[in-house]
């Protein structure tokens, strides 16, 4: 993909929106997904109200992407700036870690609460590629904004019994936008 496309895009559309920036950094391709790095003196302004700007910004610029190099499917870019979708990454990671302990003490699967389906890939694929984690396995369950991923044992057989609520309350996702 056209790297200086995706930069020339958000830069102009920072600068139409008055979003202060200092430079914008695209990092290596991470299999099909790009990563942005936004550099700026005043990131919140970026952030917004639990990372909804940044995720509005990632949805323009990948719809401009889309527009400008004639794809037929929005590429995979993934905004960042100051950290923060790192951080979020770490802490739905932790989360995972934390319930995977619960479920080995317990032997029962554990519902994670609900989040979106990038966070929920972050979660698979740690579950997956974790050696730490290699007796239990991840499943997605659920409809829409309540779709959930459920650990547990490896052993144990996948079965539609008997729903689980979510532990919203026990995660403590603070204001992780997930």
């Amino acid at each position: 993909m056209n790297t200086s496309v995706i930069q020339d895009k958000l830069a102009t559309l920072l600068t139409h929106l008055g979003l202060p920036f200092e430079k914008i950094v695209i990092g290596e391709e991470e299999g099909s997904m790009i990563r942005v790095d936004i550099v700026s003196p005043q990131p919140s302004r970026i952030i917004g109200w639990h990372g909804e700007t940044l995720q509005a910004l990632e949805h323009l610029l990948k719809s401009l992407v889309r527009a400008a190099e004639n794809m037929t499917t929005p590429p995979f870019i993934l905004l960042d700036t100051d950290g923060y979708r790192r951080m979020q990454e770490d802490k739905v990671c932790k989360i995972a870690e934390q319930k995977a302990d619960f479920v080995r003490r317990t032997g029962t699967r554990v519902a994670l609460a609900p989040m979106s389906p990038y966070f929920r890939r972050i979660v698979h694929l740690h579950v997956a590629n974790t050696p730490s984690l290699s007796d239990l396995t991840t499943e997605s369950v659920g409809e829409g904004e309540y779709r959930q991923i459920v650990l547990r044992m490896k052993t144990e057989k996948a079965s539609d019994s008997g729903e689980l609520s979510p532990t919203m309350a026990e995660d403590d996702l603070g204001n992780l936008d997930i």
